[in-house]
């Protein structure tokens, strides 16, 4: 498995904002791409720090995915909300456990 981590800034006064978009739009369209395996938003409300990890069944699929322009399309959708560039990196997931 592998994971995707975007992390960003976010304008304080549009976390709520920030997180119901991401909820109604970015969730639902994950959910249709292939090899995705899930995701998890992580908010600090009083920095404005987030989170964003997708998990992927392989590292090539992250990488299909980014080349479909699906991350790019949801990262412009953000951009208003974003201090500065958000910073994507990869990670193998080595223990990946659910219960």
């Amino acid at each position: 498995m592998f994971a995707r981590v975007t992390s960003a800034e976010i304008f304080e006064e549009k976390i709520d904002q920030f997180i119901e978009i991401y909820k109604e739009y970015v969730v639902p369209e994950a959910k249709r791409q292939k090899g995705f395996r899930g995701m998890n938003l992580l908010v600090d409300r009083k920095t404005g720090s987030g989170m964003a990890i997708s998990y992927w069944e392989s590292e090539e699929d992250a990488l299909a995915n980014e080349r479909s322009l699906y991350y790019q399309e949801q990262v412009a959708r953000f951009i208003s909300f974003f201090e500065r560039q958000p910073i994507r990196e990869g990670y193998d997931v080595p223990v990946y456990e659910k219960q």
